[in-house]
């Protein structure tokens, strides 16, 4: 696995594609960062390449040619499953997606995980408290997420009413935030 972590990793800092990202203007939560911050933070894609907790989900990003997407500008609200949260699926379904005749899905499945804007995870919890517990996100992939309040702690909840737990927040990246959930959402 390690030889297939690396060499996504090469992959993906030689890999630059462009898609355009729903408008920022769509988070009603965004706030822009400065010059400053950003020429000091690393891109999402930086910051889980930098992290061995993240190999599958930059593997996956490889994989479906969202790498240059995710370094673009931005921003973007990144829900990370770590390697944890893969393993979490049936047997086989990673290496399954991983296939190049399932990119489509795969990017479905990964661009499930983004929101166009940035969204701070103080944020996220105003935004649930303001919509009466239950705060429903619009992700890039075009379908929705609900964040709600489990005693507590901030959770995502899919389109199949599975529940990820947000378990690290505010990962700052030149282009967006990173947040940590502990479960693969799918659409």
């Amino acid at each position: 696995m390690k030889t297939t972590i690396k060499a996504a990793l090469l992959a993906a800092s030689l890999t630059v594609i462009t898609v355009a990202p729903a408008s920022a203007d769509d988070c009603k939560y965004n706030k822009n960062k400065s010059t400053a911050q950003m020429s000091h933070s690393p891109d999402i894609v930086s910051i889980a390449a930098g992290n061995e907790n993240f190999g599958t989900l930059v593997a996956a990003v490889t994989a479906a040619d969202l790498v240059g997407t995710l370094q673009g500008d931005g921003p973007f609200t990144v829900f990370a499953p770590t390697n944890a949260a893969f393993d979490k699926l049936p047997s086989g379904t990673v290496p399954t997606l991983l296939k190049p005749e399932n990119k489509a899905q795969l990017q479905g499945v990964l661009t499930y995980h983004v929101v166009a804007g940035e969204v701070k995870a103080a944020d996220l919890v105003h935004a649930i408290k303001d919509n009466g517990g239950v705060y429903t996100i619009q992700t890039i992939h075009g379908g929705t997420l609900s964040a709600q309040l489990i005693d507590g702690v901030p959770y995502l909840i899919d389109a199949n009413r599975n529940a990820a737990k947000i378990t690290a927040t505010d990962l700052d990246a030149s282009n967006g935030v990173v947040h940590v959930i502990d479960k693969v959402v799918l659409p």
